[in-house]
């Protein structure tokens, strides 16, 4: 396979962790386009048809997607919620909007790493003296994406009480 080859299979712009290691975010009326993915022990059985669904929303409007960002709330083991950041309400889509403060952490390396990370970040959040109402989870990039760029970002988000 051939550079140009290689930048064409790429679709997840690559993740610069600097702009979200430690970073505490204010968010007034952010909004994101929501959709729901059934989970078996917390991991996603239909994921990808959530952001296909989500997707086709977004061309259809012709909107954008800043950052990419989309949320996963993990709301039980059996489900979770996918919020995906647009730039403008979506017809026909879940509209949400989210306020509040936040901080975010980036981890890197595979997902059966996350119980050590969220430690990692409810001890980081604990030694800030900031308590949190809620975490969402950024998977920045797609497996293959994440492949190709050699990093697996993760963020995780704490909303502050």
């Amino acid at each position: 396979m051939n550079a140009e080859n290689q930048a064409e299979d790429i679709c997840c712009p690559k993740f610069d962790p600097a702009l979200w290691d430690g970073v505490e975010h204010n968010w007034t009326d952010k909004l994101f386009i929501k959709d729901k993915v059934n989970t078996f022990l917390h991991m996603p059985l239909n994921f990808s048809a959530a952001m296909v669904r989500l997707n086709k929303a977004l061309e259809g409007a012709g909107a954008s997607s800043p950052e990419w960002l989309c949320l996963s709330d993990h709301r039980s083991s059996w489900a979770m919620d996918v919020y995906l950041a647009v730039d403008r309400e979506i017809p026909g889509a879940q509209n949400v909007k989210l306020s509040g403060k936040l901080l975010s952490k980036v981890y890197e390396g595979s997902y059966n790493k996350t119980g050590s990370w969220v430690k990692d970040f409810e001890k980081s959040a604990q030694e800030k003296g900031v308590k949190m109402e809620k975490k969402y989870f950024w998977y920045t990039t797609c497996p293959k994406c994440a492949k190709k760029y050699g990093k697996n970002y993760v963020v995780i988000l704490g909303q502050l009480a």
